[in-house]
């Protein structure tokens, strides 16, 4: 849930570039073959009709029940893109965290600085602006 919730506030990429291979009609709107479309994911990632009031907010439980509960639109949670064309490295990245984050697990309590202010910034990716400090504390 940690991860899933980390990625819908920071995904890899900010939006996804598709162009249409043929002439399509999308509801009365007829969107003509070579057409790029840009498919927003940081927008549909921070917006409130699909995640509720508290979207800002790092909040994993929104997770508890799967991701396609997590989300009030099936189809909106896209931090590795989806169908044939998504992140090859996606199950890669996934395992990798989890095996990460297990580890540190086992030995330490983590939680975020109480100095940490959520404020994400584009380079490439989507980075925490001022960093993330994290406090680790040793589990005995």
């Amino acid at each position: 849930m940690v991860i899933y919730e980390a990625l819908r506030l920071y995904p890899p990429v900010i939006a996804l570039v598709r162009e249409t291979d043929t002439d399509m009609k999308l509801g009365n709107k007829l969107i003509p073959a070579g057409t790029a479309i840009i498919v927003p994911i940081i927008a549909w990632h921070q917006d409130e009709r699909f995640w509720g009031a508290d979207v800002k907010e790092f909040n994993p439980e929104r997770f508890a029940e799967g991701i396609t509960k997590a989300c009030k639109v099936p189809g909106a949670y896209l931090p590795f893109s989806f169908g044939p064309r998504n992140c090859i490295g996606q199950v890669f990245a996934t395992i990798e965290a989890k095996v990460v984050l297990a580890t540190i697990l086992q030995r330490y309590r983590f939680c975020i600085s109480s100095q940490y202010v959520h404020a994400p910034t584009v380079v490439v990716t989507l980075k925490p602006e001022f960093g993330m400090p994290i406090v680790f504390e040793e589990v005995l």
